[in-house]
C-alpha cells in the first residue's frame, strides 16, 4: 500500500507539472499572438482606432478578434473597412499560426501577396478583395490545405493564374474578378467548388471543361471561349471572337420568337402577381427580415444593386469592425416604422448588435446630406444615441446607430398594459425626463447653438446604460421631405407653429418635449381614442382637465400607487404645461427646462430621501 502510495504521489506531482507546463504554453501562445496583432496595427497606418492594448483582453475586448473556445489562441481577424494604407509588414500576421479566418477586406492594403502568409497553415476563409495589392498571385497554394474560401477581387493582380490553386481540395468559393490575371484558364479540377468568379480579367483561350458548369458570367470580360465537345458543331466557335452561322437557322429564329413571346408573357404575369401582393401588403417597406443578399457566400463583394463606389463612413471613435456587406449579410429584426423610415435590429458576425435606419424621402442632395450627417455623427454625450456610421447611394440611404437592449419609453410606456405588466414607477419616470432633457440640451448647444432635433417622441428615446433617458433620431427632419399634418404619425408631438416639418425650431423642440412629459406623467398617446371612438389630442384633454380642476384625474395610475408622489407629479406636470405654451416665445429654452426638471427631482430628495436613491444625478 505504502508503494502505491508513493507511486499516485508521483503521478499527481508529474500530471500538475504538465497541466501547469501546458497552460503555461497555452498562454505563452496567445501572448505571441497579441504580439503579433499589435505589431501589424502599429506598423500599418490606418484611419479609424481600435481598441487594441496591452493591458486589455485580447479574447473579448479587442475589435476584430475571435479567439478559440478554450481563449487561449486568436483563431479569426475581421477588420473590414478600417481604412488600413500601405503594405502588410512580414513577421506580423504570418505568427498567427491558429488563424482560421482572415478579412483586410475594403481597406487600402498596397504591395504584392505577403510571402510569409503560407506559414498560416489552419487558414479556412481569406477575403482580401477591394485592396490595392499588385504583382502576381503566389506560385504555391499547397500550404493552404485547409482554405475553404478565397477572394482577391479588385485588386491590381496581374500574372497567370498558378496550377497549384487545383491542390485545395476543400475550396468551394474562389474570386479573382476585377484584377489584370493573364493567360490561359487551367483545368483546376476542383470538386467541391461551387462559386467561381473569374470576370474582368486578361485571360484568354479556351474554358476547361470541368469549368463549364458554371454561369457564362464567371468568365465575362475575358477573351475566352467555350466548347461543347458532346455537339458536332457549337453555336460557340473554338476560335474567341468568331461565330459561324448555325445551321437550320430560320427554324431557330421562330424557335428564339417563341422563347421570347412566352417570356414576355410570364414577366407580365409575374408583374401583375408582384402588383397585387403589393397592394395587399402596402405598409411593407419590402424588407422580410433579412438584408439584401449578394452572389458570394458566406462572405460577399459588393451586391450587385449597390453602387461600389459608395462604402460606409464610420465617425472617429467607432470600435466596429463591419462594412456594408456585413450589414447586407446580417440577420435583420423589424424594429419598427418611424416618421423618417423603417428601423432594423441587426446582429453582426462578430455579435454586435446595432440598429440600422433606413431612410425615406430623403430630399436633400449627396453634399448637403454627407454635410448634415458629419455634424449628427459628430454629437457625443451621454444622452444621445451616437450616430456610428452612415452609407449614402441614390438609391438607399443607411443609418448605424448604437443598439439600446431595453427599448423604447414607447414601448414601455403603452406595450401589453395589463396584469402581467411591470408599470414604470415615478422615479425611472423621472430619470427619464431628466436624462432626455439633459441630452436635448446638449443638442441645442451644437453648431453654434442653432441644432434642432426635430423629432423628439418617446418612441425616440431610449434608457442609456445608466437608466436614465437618451434621445435619438436627431437632425434628419432638414435632408427629408416635408411631411403633411395629418399623415405624419408624430402630429401629437408637432408644435402648433410648424407647419413644415423641415422647419423645425428649437422651441418647437420644446413643445415636442413637453408633449412627452405629459405622455410620462398620464400614460396617454399624444393622440388617442376615447371610448366613442373619437381621437383626443393629449395636449387638449389636459388642459381641459386641470381647468375644471381635476389634475389628479390626469395622472397615470400607476404611478398614482406609489407614495409621496403626486406633490412633485404636480410640479411636472406644471412644467410640461409651460412647454406647451401655443405661442413660442412664452416657451422656456431647453437649459431653463432642464434646471426646473433637476430642481423637481431635487425637491423630491429633500422631501423624501428614503424615495430618491435611484434618481442621483449621474456624472457630466
Amino acid at each position: 500500500m505504502r508503494v502505491i502510495s508513493v507511486y499516485y504521489v508521483v503521478f499527481l506531482v508529474v500530471f500538475s507539472g504538465l497541466i501547469s507546463y501546458y497552460n503555461g504554453v497555452n498562454a505563452s501562445l496567445l501572448d505571441d499572438d497579441k504580439e503579433a496583432l499589435l505589431d501589424f496595427v502599429n506598423k500599418v497606418p490606418h484611419l479609424h482606432v481600435l481598441n487594441w492594448s496591452e493591458s486589455t483582453l485580447i479574447c473579448s475586448n479587442w475589435t476584430g478578434i475571435t479567439c478559440n473556445a478554450d481563449l487561449t489562441r486568436v483563431i479569426a481577424v475581421r477588420l473590414p473597412a478600417v481604412g488600413f494604407n500601405g503594405e502588410i509588414p512580414g513577421d506580423t500576421i504570418s505568427r498567427l499560426s491558429a488563424l482560421e479566418i482572415l478579412s483586410l477586406r475594403e481597406n487600402g492594403i498596397s504591395g504584392r501577396f505577403p510571402s510569409d502568409f503560407g506559414r498560416l497553415k489552419n487558414l479556412s476563409m481569406l477575403y482580401l478583395q477591394f485592396n490595392s495589392l499588385s504583382g502576381p498571385l503566389p506560385d504555391d497554394f499547397s500550404a493552404w490545405e485547409n482554405l475553404s474560401v478565397l477572394n482577391l477581387s479588385n485588386n491590381r493582380f496581374n500574372g497567370s493564374i498558378p496550377k497549384s490553386i487545383s491542390s485545395l481540395s476543400l475550396l468551394s468559393a474562389l474570386d479573382l474578378s476585377n484584377n489584370s490575371i493573364s493567360g490561359e484558364v487551367p483545368d483546376l479540377g476542383l470538386p467541391n467548388l461551387q462559386v467561381l468568379n473569374l470576370s474582368n480579367n486578361n485571360l484568354t483561350g479556351i474554358v476547361p471543361k470541368s469549368l463549364q458548369r458554371f454561369p457564362r458570367s464567371a468568365f465575362v470580360g475575358n477573351d475566352v471561349g467555350f466548347v461543347n465537345s458532346s455537339v458536332e458543331q457549337s453555336d460557340v466557335s473554338p476560335v474567341p471572337g468568331v461565330r459561324p452561322k448555325p445551321r437550320n437557322w430560320w427554324r431557330q429564329a421562330w424557335f428564339l420568337a417563341i422563347v421570347i413571346g412566352c417570356g414576355v408573357l410570364g414577366i407580365v404575369a409575374f408583374g401583375f402577381l408582384f402588383f397585387a401582393c403589393c397592394l395587399r401588403r402596402k405598409d411593407d417597406d419590402g424588407f422580410t427580415g433579412k438584408f439584401p443578399k449578394g452572389s458570394m457566400s458566406p462572405e460577399k463583394t459588393i451586391s450587385g444593386s449597390q453602387d461600389s463606389k459608395n462604402r460606409l463612413v464610420f465617425f472617429e471613435g467607432c470600435n466596429y469592425a463591419f462594412d456594408l456587406e456585413d450589414l447586407l449579410r446580417a440577420s435583420a429584426e423589424v424594429l419598427g416604422k418611424g416618421t423618417f423610415g423603417m428601423s432594423y435590429k441587426a446582429i453582426l458576425e462578430d455579435a454586435n448588435v446595432v440598429v440600422v435606419k433606413r431612410l425615406k424621402e430623403v430630399s436633400a442632395g449627396k453634399r448637403e446630406f454627407e454635410q448634415q450627417m458629419e455634424l449628427i455623427g459628430s454629437i457625443r454625450h451621454e444622452n444621445a444615441v451616437a450616430l456610428r456610421a452612415y452609407y449614402y447611394s441614390r438609391d438607399e440611404k443607411l443609418m448605424v446607430n448604437d443598439h439600446c437592449s431595453q427599448g423604447s419609453i414607447s414601448a414601455m410606456l403603452h406595450n401589453q398594459r395589463g396584469e402581467d405588466r411591470i408599470p414604470l414607477d415615478w422615479e425611472t419616470r423621472l430619470r427619464i425626463a431628466i436624462g432626455a432633457a439633459r441630452g436635448i440640451t446638449h443638442i441645442h448647444s451644437v453648431n453654434g447653438g442653432k441644432f434642432v432635433h426635430g423629432n423628439i417622441r418617446s418612441s425616440n428615446i431610449f434608457l442609456n446604460s445608466q437608466k436614465y433617458g437618451s434621445v435619438s433620431d436627431f437632425g434628419l427632419a432638414t435632408v427629408m421631405s416635408p411631411l403633411a399634418p395629418p399623415i405624419s404619425r408624430a402630429a401629437g408631438y408637432r408644435a402648433p407653429e410648424v407647419t413644415d416639418t423641415r422647419k423645425a425650431t428649437q422651441a418647437s423642440d420644446v413643445y415636442s418635449f413637453g408633449v412627452f412629459l405629459l405622455e410620462l406623467l398620464t400614460g396617454k398617446s399624444p393622440v388617442h381614442a376615447t371610448g366613442g371612438d373619437e381621437l383626443v389630442h393629449l395636449v387638449r384633454w389636459v388642459h381641459s382637465v386641470v381647468r375644471e380642476e381635476w389634475t389628479a384625474e390626469v395622472f397615470d395610475l400607476e404611478i398614482l400607487r406609489y407614495a409621496h408622489v403626486e406633490e412633485e407629479m404636480v410640479e411636472m406636470l406644471q412644467v410640461a404645461l409651460t412647454c406647451v405654451a401655443r405661442v413660442p416665445e412664452q416657451r422656456p429654452k431647453m437649459p431653463d427646462l432642464l434646471k426646473m426638471i433637476e430642481d423637481v427631482r431635487q425637491s423630491l430628495a429633500e422631501a423624501h430621501p428614503e424615495n430618491t436613491t435611484a434618481t442621483s444625478s449621474p456624472p457630466h
